[in-house]
Formats: structure tokens, C-alpha cells, sequence
């Protein structure tokens, strides 16, 4: 995802994050896969200006530069067969927003949201561990606010 530097701030971002850890040697594979459907994935019948990649082992980044081409209804759909598939093949979810990230030590960790405040009870997580907001929406975004303190994060008012 080098080429995401030459994306412009706007660039409209789509975060899917998987249930499980997607083993390393599989990455290679699914890089290409995304590259294939990158290369290929249109709106109103005229290429898109996008790339994705897979980060931590567990998040699928699609991003759109809107200014090119915006990405339509048909288009999203066929972004959400495409990631549905892609977790079939890999036996993944990658669709089950009750499953939320955080990372310590440069490792990534998965709980549901369920188990939240268990696992600040059992001091598993605090206010400052640091979760990923997969809601971020542009470029921009992702950059400043995609790992952010769990006391500044959606998840932290949820359970509120």
C-alpha cells in the first residue's frame, strides 16, 4: 500500500477487519487478491483510482480517490461480495462489527464487544489502550485517528 502516500487526504477508506488472525504465510496471497480486485473494481462502468492491502494481519484497506471517479451503489456491493468472498476463502469474517481490535507491544488483539468491560474489570485493557476505529472514513483520517486511547474511542461510549 505505498502508493496510498500519493492518494489525496479526501480519499474515501473502507476498514474490514477479521474475526482472526490471518496467518502470515497467507498474506503474499491475499495482497495479490486484493490487487486483482483493485485493478478490476469499477462504478458506472469506468475504473476506479483505488488501492488496498491488508495490515496486521487483520484489516482489509480499500481506498477510492473520489475526485477520479466516485464509487457508486454497484460499486460498494461489489466491495462487500468481494471482502464476503475473500473471508470465505480464508474462513474469516471479515463483516462482524461486534468484534473490535486493540494493540499492545506491537501485537493485535480481538474481543468482542460483549466482553468489553470484563476485560477492563481484569485490567486486560485501560483507558489508554490504544483500539482501532475501523469507522475512520477518508485518508486523513485513518492517518490521525484510526489507533486511538480507548478512553477517546466509539467503543468507550458504547459501554458508557
Amino acid at each position: 500500500m505505498i502508493d496510498f502516500l500519493a492518494y489525496p487526504d479526501d480519499a474515501r477508506i473502507w476498514i474490514y477487519a477479521s474475526d482472526s488472525r490471518i496467518d502470515d504465510y497467507k498474506i503474499p496471497h491475499v495482497q495479490q487478491i486484493i490487487k486483482e480486485f483493485c485493478l478490476q473494481w469499477t462504478s458506472h462502468r469506468e475504473d476506479l483510482v483505488t488501492t488496498g492491502g491488508i495490515l496486521h494481519n487483520y484489516f482489509i484497506v480499500l481506498i477510492v480517490d473520489q475526485h477520479k471517479n466516485p464509487p457508486g451503489g454497484c460499486a460498494l456491493d461489489n466491495s462487500i461480495h468481494f471482502i464476503k468472498k475473500l473471508g470465505s476463502e480464508l474462513n474469516v469474517d471479515f463483516l462482524n462489527r461486534n468484534i473490535v481490535h486493540y494493540i499492545i507491544n506491537e501485537n493485535v488483539y480481538s474481543v468482542h464487544l460483549d466482553n468489553i468491560k470484563e476485560a477492563l474489570q481484569k485490567a486486560t485493557i485501560n483507558e489508554d489502550t490504544r483500539f482501532f476505529d475501523n469507522l475512520v472514513s477518508s485518508k486523513k483520517e485513518f492517518i490521525k485517528n484510526w489507533v486511538i486511547p480507548f478512553k477517546n474511542s466509539w467503543i468507550k461510549r458504547l459501554i458508557d
